[in-house]
C-alpha cells in the first residue's frame, strides 16, 4: 500500500467575478496550483503565480471577466 503526500500549502489567493468565488490558487512547495469551484481535486503544477493566474482564468467560461485575486 503506498501513501501519497499532498504538498504544504504555503498561501492561498482566491478568484472572483461578477457572480462571486470562482476558484483559488495555491503556492506549495512544488510551486502553484488551482481549482476552481467545481473541481474535485488541483490542476496541474505551474512555476510562478502569474501562470496560475493565466491558467485559472483560462479554464472559465468563454466571455468570461478576468477575476480579481485576493490573498487570504
Amino acid at each position: 500500500m503506498t501513501m501519497t503526500t499532498t504538498p504544504k500549502v504555503i498561501k492561498t489567493w482566491v478568484a472572483s467575478g461578477p457572480a462571486g468565488a470562482v476558484g483559488s490558487i495555491h503556492q506549495t512547495e512544488d510551486g502553484y496550483t488551482f481549482r476552481l469551484l467545481s473541481d474535485d481535486g488541483n490542476r496541474g503544477n505551474y512555476p510562478s503565480l502569474e501562470v496560475a493566474k493565466s491558467a485559472l482564468y483560462a479554464s472559465l467560461l468563454p466571455g468570461s471577466e478576468w477575476p480579481e485575486f485576493s490573498e487570504h
